[in-house]
């Protein structure tokens, strides 16, 4: 890590809203979060946890269309469904996950994207790489024509 690292700082703010909601400041975006109502919340957004599966599908789903882009690879639909394990003793956390690259199209390259998905992974996704660091994550390809 060099000194200019330590410059790079993203940060957000969580109001409390009430009982157990919380709303995120995201730059201009706002997002809900609050308990299911057998934990003592009202629903009114997503749990906190499942967010960590939706970074990591951002994260890696923008970088493996960035990357196709840039190899001139045009695919019809693309799905990423990110899978999580949860110990069972608190604190409840993640400690395997698993992406499922799923393309859709006619005569998709299999090389060209497994090699984007394998840039996403080992080079280009932050969200991959701090959770490669505390959890498994293995990932997998799909291609329907």
């Amino acid at each position: 890590m060099s000194a200019k690292d330590h410059d790079n700082k993203l940060s957000i703010v969580a109001d409390w809203k009430n009982g157990l909601a919380f709303e995120a400041a995201i730059g201009r975006h706002r997002l809900v979060m609050d308990s299911v109502p057998e934990a003592g919340g009202k629903g009114l957004g997503p749990p906190p946890k499942p967010l960590m599966l939706v970074a990591l599908a951002g994260c890696t789903g923008m970088d493996v269309i960035s990357v196709l882009d840039k190899m001139r690879v045009v695919v019809e639909k693309f799905r990423i469904t990110v899978e999580g394990e949860v110990t069972e003793e608190h604190p409840k956390q993640f400690y395997k996950m698993h992406v499922i690259y799923e393309f859709t199209g006619k005569d998709l390259p299999e090389d060209k994207l497994k090699r984007a998905i394998e840039l996403s992974q080992d080079k280009y996704c932050g969200v991959s790489a701090t959770y490669k660091k505390a959890l498994k994550l293995t990932w997998e390809m799909k291609i329907n024509s």
